[in-house]
């Protein structure tokens, strides 16, 4: 098993980024550390930083906003990034966020997102692979540009610096068309709301884009599926259930629109369908307080490690789901990165 530590600082209102506790991680074996955009840190810049104090441990997204950048610019900080690390470390998750952000926040049209992801990961391989110019006539995006407001003069460009080797590209989604898509497409899968029973909800879709799958992407063999793992030492747990619904209850609340919430949709896959609707119906009418309340204490629990050390040890099994290769920590406490790192190798082998 792989493990990935997984940095939350997209959503602070000023960044620290904890260096010691990437460290530390890379010090135990991570394979992996991880950062996240919403509309504030970016997901890109603290990936250059860390490389820059780290050696071996790679570097990854979960995610980066495809409405954010072009393909292109997105493949340049991928290979800057790398470059910078001394190579074959860099990892770009994509994700397509929701209309809310897409639109509201970075002008774009929401559109089809299927489109834009396949479209978006075939101009990145493009660019990586600098074979040739790059080209491309998607259904979303087209290279050299010819749409309106185009005056004629785009020029199919190939990138002046040549990358390294072993830049990886995943990609984030929950629903069955984009996860048949990564599975088609991608070196790796980051699945929104994975569970125990995670394979049997989208293994049907993953094999399906594994069917269609071609010599674009690493081989099946190796493709990746991290889930998230969260932890706390603690001895109340209930507090440290209680702590995590308020941001719960905001993504499935109020993270996307009525119509278009994958973090709904989500806790709705994993059994929990009316308090999921109950939660968002609560947020959107302006009861926050009711939301958070609507959140369900099992869903926290099954979602995550709370308690002393010996009941987290005891529960690590039930967080190991089928298919799943790697899992991503959610926290940056020595402590915990220490513990985890002991449970896994005792009971998978740390990667």
């Amino acid at each position: 098993m792989k493990l990935g530590l997984g940095l939350d600082i997209y959503n602070k209102s000023r960044l620290h980024l904890p260096t010691e506790a990437v460290l530390n991680a890379e010090k135990y074996g991570f394979h992996s550390v991880w950062t996240a955009e919403a509309y504030g840190v970016d997901a890109l810049s603290p990936l250059a930083y860390l490389a820059a104090i780290t050696h071996r441990i790679k570097l990854g997204t979960a995610i980066v906003q495809v409405a954010a950048r072009t393909p292109s610019a997105t493949a340049m900080h991928a290979m800057t990034i790398d470059a910078l690390a001394g190579g074959n470390r860099t990892i770009i998750g994509l994700g397509v966020s929701g209309p809310q952000i897409v639109e509201g926040w970075y002008g774009r049209p929401w559109g089809s997102p299927h489109h834009w992801l396949r479209d978006y990961v075939a101009i990145m391989r493009k660019v990586l692979e600098r074979q040739s110019p790059v080209e491309h006539a998607g259904e979303e995006i087209q290279l050299p540009f010819t749409g309106q407001g185009s005056i004629g003069q785009g020029k199919a460009l190939k990138s002046i610096l040549r990358p390294t080797e072993g830049i990886q590209i995943w990609i984030a989604s929950g629903a069955p068309m984009n996860t048949a898509l990564a599975a088609e497409v991608a070196d790796g899968w980051l699945p929104m709301g994975y569970g125990p029973d995670g394979w049997k909800t989208h293994g049907p879709n993953l094999e399906k884009g594994f069917r269609c799958r071609s010599g674009i992407a690493v081989p099946r063999s190796d493709f990746q599926i991290f889930t998230n793992l969260t932890v706390e030492i603690t001895d109340d747990i209930q507090a440290a259930i209680d702590k995590r619904k308020p941001l719960t209850a905001m993504y499935v609340g109020g993270m996307g629109s009525k119509e278009h919430n994958f973090h709904r949709d989500s806790m709705a896959r994993r059994g929990f369908p009316e308090q999921a609707n109950l939660i968002q119906e609560r947020w959107l009418s302006g009861d926050k307080e009711g939301a958070v309340k609507a959140v369900p204490d099992e869903y926290i629990d099954m979602g995550g490690l709370f308690g002393p050390k010996e009941r987290i040890r005891e529960r690590y099994p039930l967080t190991v789901s089928e298919g799943a290769t790697g899992q991503i920590l959610r926290s940056t406490d020595l402590g915990t990165i220490a513990l985890i790192a002991e449970i896994v190798s005792d009971h998978s082998g740390l990667e």
